[in-house]
């Protein structure tokens, strides 16, 4: 035994010379990525100009010259890069009409529809190119009918109606952005018996208030500026739902995607705060809540409906139109076969320069930071892939086809997707995870400078006076992680500065808005790829994946607990579930202490033995197999009931807010049905789907474990 031993150390001696290590280890280049040196505010600043020179949507020449645009500066730094294209179902405006009829004897008026230019605008050459404001997928349609005020649009908005004594059934309703996802505003409309929904942005949520002063003087959106955007309750091509769309593929037909309940079936369109004031004078009946009003200098908000009439009318176009994925890859030296993959979107509905190419511009600074790594010696383990998305302003639609399409493969080699949208919206860092990401991010922040104060770091001041900071949930429908995500179960994240910013989806979100109030010094630019490139670098490189899924399992307790109150005085039982994330916390804090084990074996002085373990990486790959494929656990194949392409049991959209994020969705949607039906059989099917996520996280636990029943 003795000698057998002696004969395996020698034979390891023997090779270790043919060995090939980088000339410094991995930390030393993750903190060199994070070097002054190395970043450069001016270059991403010069990226942001080029990609938003001219308004660029999906399938516009403008969107294809950016995509070039990307295409080259990756193919610059060495990155092999390719497009990828679909020809996927777009939506246009052909024709849109709005006019109001007050009472007597005030005369009717008709709207113009439009955003207006600036004196001394840079961008006024171009601005013809912006697509008329329009929601994409909106019915086509001519409805006429008392306008009815339904505040932001939501269930509860509708409830207070109600009890009001007002019925909307047979009105256009004129709701307010601010909450809810339009596509959901038009939804709960057509739910309560409208006939077609005007959307506008009200100053005192967009305009900032009576003092506030529009774009350019100030950040706010200017009176005549419209938040255009997507009304489709879906993700991809709607006319491919959980296929990807392909030259001669399947497709359903126009009527076949009305049926599916994803696009609206009465029309819409979205105004300016102005056209929203006029419709508001028009308004009679009783007089809203506080909490309905705008500001003290525009009308008293009453909710109708009438005197005031609209005749609305719009007609749009689908067209099957080509877009294209922009995708680099860095190959793993060690694992090529794992992948993490940084995501942003690239396509937008006017200039685009926080929504969404500050992510751009920030995803080819992280991109530039790892060619000069590779330039002094460093190579990734796992494989990097940059993927600049097109489409997803519509729904999500280059990414989701190109999840769909590449689905096996992503399901069972990606260990994380990190995703950039709106880059830097203004000051404040924020993050939204998968839970077993939370303490992955935290750590890159506590390494990342504070843009706007150099004597803390980014963590200190995402914290600030509370014990933890607040890290959001990806359940919603907001942006590309969603096919990641929702559909094939991945860790996931998505960081970026600022919150909600006044002139999203508007003409007015350019580089001047950018330069004069998101990021004047474009710090915050630099700074969100620093993050962004550490976590990928430390997912990339770290022999053991840094997840950690007891936190993933106190953020299961605690929505159980959330759980307990919404069932109160019901014969349902959560039990099985408590009992599920028990075991999968057991699971957990045995992977963990696993992981260490390892990892302490593997740092023990003794060179002999570190190169015995070197030469066997197998039980390393198999504990982060298990790390990387727990996510998917949380899966069913059936998906939510009614929304099968939702397949993540534990984060989804909000049944009735697609931006909103609800743990347990299939839960909460049977409780949500059981409340309004109160019968026996609804609140059965709470318990079912108990039972279902009850499952899926022993699956999950059972994963973490690594043994078969």
């Amino acid at each position: 035994m003795v000698k057998l031993f002696i004969a395996t150390v020698a034979t390891i001696l023997t090779a270790l010379p043919l060995l090939s290590y980088p000339p410094h280890p991995k930390p030393y280049y993750h903190s060199l990525f994070l070097s002054p040196s190395l970043s450069d505010n001016a270059t991403i600043s010069h990226h942001l100009f080029t990609l938003t020179r001219r308004p660029h949507s999906a399938s516009t020449p403008a969107n294809a010259a950016a995509a070039a645009h990307v295409f080259s500066t990756l193919t610059s730094l060495g990155i092999p890069t390719r497009l990828t294209s679909y020809p996927v179902s777009l939506s246009f405006p052909l024709s849109r009409s709005l006019t109001l009829t007050p009472p007597p004897p005030a005369p009717p008026t008709t709207f113009t529809l439009t955003q207006e230019t600036y004196p001394d605008d840079p961008y006024a050459d171009v601005a013809s190119e912006v697509l008329p404001t329009f929601h994409a997928y909106a019915k086509s349609g001519t409805v006429i009918g008392q306008v009815a005020y339904v505040n932001y649009g939501r269930v509860e908005d509708y409830a207070v109606l109600e009890n009001m004594g007002v019925n909307v059934s047979g009105c256009i309703v004129l709701a307010r952005y601010g909450e809810i996802y339009r596509g959901d505003i038009v939804e709960n409309a057509y739910e309560a018996g409208a006939k077609g929904v005007i959307v506008y942005s009200d100053k005192k949520d967009y305009g900032g208030g009576a003092e506030g002063k529009g774009f350019p003087d100030d950040r706010w959106m200017p009176a005549t500026g419209v938040q255009v955007g997507s009304v489709f309750n879906g993700a991809g091509d709607p006319t491919t739902p959980g296929w990807a769309s392909g030259e001669g593929c399947e497709r359903l037909t126009d009527d076949e995607v009305e049926a599916g309940g994803d696009v609206p079936l009465i029309p819409s369109l979205p105004v300016s705060a102005a056209d929203g004031e006029v419709i508001l004078r028009a308004i009679g009946g009783k007089v809203a809540g506080d909490d309905w009003r705008g500001g003290e200098d525009v009308p008293v908000y009453r909710v109708g409906p009438g005197p005031g009439v609209l005749n609305l009318g719009y007609t749009g176009q689908n067209i099957i139109s080509t877009i294209q994925n922009v995708i680099g890859v860095i190959e793993g030296a060690e694992e090529p076969d794992r992948y993490v993959i940084l995501g942003n979107h690239r396509d937008a509905w006017t200039f685009g320069a926080v929504d969404p190419n500050s992510g751009t511009a920030a995803l080819l600074e992280v991109a530039q930071r790892l060619e000069k790594l590779q330039k002094k010696g460093w190579k990734p383990r796992r494989t990097i892939i940059f993927c600049n998305w097109d489409a997803e302003e519509y729904g999500l639609v280059g990414s989701t086809e190109w999840v769909e399409e590449n689905r096996e493969m992503l399901a069972s080699r990606v260990v994380a997707y990190l995703n950039v949208d709106c880059a830097v919206r203004g000051a404040g860092f924020k993050a939204s995870a998968t839970p077993q990401l939370d303490h992955l991010i935290m750590q890159a922040t506590q390494q990342v400078e504070d843009p706007d104060n150099s004597s803390q770091t980014i963590y200190e001041s995402w914290v600030g006076t509370t014990n933890h900071p607040s890290i959001g949930r990806l359940g919603g429908g907001g942006s590309d992680y969603a096919a990641f995500v929702q559909h094939i179960g991945v860790p996931s994240a998505d960081v970026s500065f600022g919150g909600a910013y006044p002139v999203y989806h508007s003409m007015y979100d350019d580089f001047i808005w950018m330069q004069n109030f998101g990021d004047p010094m474009f710090k915050r630019h630099v700074a969100v790829a620093s993050i962004w490139g550490l976590v990928a670098l430390r997912l990339a490189d770290e022999e053991f994946l840094p997840f950690d899924y007891i936190s993933y399992t106190n953020e299961l307790q605690k929505s159980a607990e959330d759980l307990k109150v919404e069932v109160s005085g019901k014969s349902i039982s959560l039990s099985p579930l408590l009992r599920s994330i028990e075991k999968l916390k057991t699971a957990a804090t045995k992977i963990d202490i696993e992981r260490k084990v390892l990892f302490e074996f593997a740092m023990e002085e003794n060179k002999v033995w570190q190169s015995i373990w070197k030469n066997q990486p197998l039980k390393v790959r198999e504990l982060n197999d298990r790390l990387m494929m727990a996510e998917r656990a949380f899966t069913d194949r059936e998906g939510l009931l009614g929304r099968p392409w939702y397949k993540h049991l534990i984060y989804a959209p909000s049944k009735h807010n697609d931006y909103g994020s609800k743990s347990f969705p299939g839960i909460d949607d049977a409780i949500e049905k059981a409340k309004s039906l109160t019968t026996a059989e609804s609140w059965y099917s709470v318990q079912h789907e108990v039972w279902r996520v009850t499952r899926v996280i022993t699956h999950a636990s059972l994963v973490l474990g690594g043994q078969l029943t």
